[in-house]
């Protein structure tokens, strides 16, 4: 089953960055860095992957993000082509955005936000390696991008290329969602974990407070402030993660809230900044202002509503892309990925395929199901019964096996350990409300 935690901390994270983009409030980005966030869990489903198939996870995580920006260039270059926008062989960065694309003067703004997709592709080239690393020296691993992040803030290294400072700002939390999968936050004591993103966190805000930016205590304009409280915020929301959370289900509205922002989350970030973009001039045309409050919720209700349209138009490609049936609004009925990546990893090392010791692989039936094979440590294969069934009979395991007397009551196996819950993959993420190009 997915852990709904993990979805529930997406679905705030992408409804976040849509509000903090039509309002501009500062403040949203202190109470929740959503971007950070969205890093930490795609970092924590990377892992997950690369347990799983190994290098074969990168091209994967290109096909689950590439047709989606495939789709908004389908659309948008060619409207810039045609106001203003040269062609030139960089236009072909908007069918893969490693280094930033070109756009025209509207462009720019409307599609600002194709910078995390840029970041998000580096750090899934990086982290095959990264991974190997980490698992080797977790701590040094880990510190690294801050160490780099503090060094080019400290003017160590004043003309440090964008790939460089992306990495120094926000590697460290795809690397604190490593440590999530492999349970090095969850095997951290309270007494310790606590302390640490207290510290942590007292050093972002003093840089904070310290290095206010143009937009006030906006995280977006202090690279190293932005780093160091978002790893306290990781910290905590990660570190003691709950295993699931059941509850958001329980109200129907909410659970399905969840889960069309978790299918849908690249289409509603790449989509919302045009309407955003849009509808600002007509702040001056019906006299909404920024401040008021009626305004302003009308406009997030507009965007929304927008995004709602597009999503119904184009979101099936995620489903396309992820090798799911197309649906028009997900989460019509429960479905669990059978070969979904598992993350964290079950207790005592990444996710694996496990089988009892001595035997094959298990095959487990529900209560009141078919009789399961299960193989005992070190013996032949016992047939059981399910719980109030017929008397269990064992079955030999090769051809010279003298079948022996079946006995009543005989104890089942017990089960192997279980895949721990399977977050949804996904991304989206964040800033620039400032009206111009990070």
């Amino acid at each position: 089953m997915r852990n709904r935690y993990l979805d529930l901390l997406r679905a705030l994270a992408t409804v976040r960055v849509v509000v903090y983009h039509v309002t501009g409030w500062a403040t949203l980005t202190l109470v929740f860095p959503a971007m950070s966030v969205m890093f930490a869990l795609a970092g924590s489903l990377m892992a997950a992957s690369l347990d799983r198939s190994g290098s074969a996870a990168v091209g994967r995580r290109l096909r689950r993000l590439l047709p989606s920006v495939w789709v908004l260039a389908a659309i948008f270059v060619p409207a810039m082509l045609l106001t203003g926008l040269a062609l030139t062989p960089e236009v072909l960065l908007w069918a893969f955005p490693v280094a930033d694309p070109p756009a025209n003067y509207w462009g720019a703004l409307a599609l600002s936000p194709i910078w995390y997709l840029r970041d998000y592709l580096w750090f899934v080239f990086a982290s095959p390696v990264a991974l190997w690393l980490f698992r080797r020296a977790p701590w040094p691993t880990l510190l690294a991008p801050y160490a780099l992040l503090g060094a080019i803030q400290a003017g160590m290294l004043p003309n440090a290329p964008t790939v460089l400072r992306e990495f120094g700002l926000y590697f460290g939390a795809w690397l604190l969602g490593f440590a999530h999968h492999d349970g090095l936050l969850r095997r951290m004591a309270t007494r310790v974990l606590v302390p640490v993103a207290l510290v942590v966190g007292a050093a972002g805000a003093a840089w904070i407070v310290t290095h206010p930016g143009p937009r006030g205590y906006d995280l977006n304009d202090m690279p190293l402030g932005n780093a160091l409280w978002s790893a306290a915020f990781i910290l905590l929301a990660l570190g003691r993660a709950p295993a699931t959370a059941a509850w958001v289900d329980r109200a129907a509205p909410l659970g399905r809230a969840v889960t069309v922002l978790n299918r849908r989350a690249l289409t509603v970030y790449l989509w919302h900044m045009p309407f955003v973009v849009a509808l600002t001039p007509l702040v001056d045309v019906v006299g909404w202002s920024h401040q008021d409050p009626v305004g302003l919720a009308i406009r997030v209700a507009l965007v929304f509503a927008l995004v709602g349209v597009a999503t119904a138009l184009v979101g099936w490609v995620e489903d396309v892309a992820a090798r799911r049936r197309p649906e028009l609004l997900p989460g019509g009925r429960r479905r669990t990925a059978a070969n979904a990546p598992v993350s964290p990893a079950p207790a005592g090392g990444p996710a694996t395929r496990h089988a009892p010791a001595g035997g094959p692989a298990t095959r487990h039936a529900p209560a009141g199901g078919p009789a399961t094979r299960s193989a005992p440590s070190g013996g032949s294969a016992t047939r059981h019964a399910p719980t109030g069934g017929p008397v269990a009979r064992p079955v030999p395991t090769s051809a010279d096996a003298v079948p022996a007397s079946g006995r009543a009551g005989a104890a089942p196996d017990p089960a192997p350990v279980g895949a721990a819950p399977v977050p949804a993959p996904r991304v989206p993420e964040e800033h620039t409300l400032r009206l111009s190009v990070r």
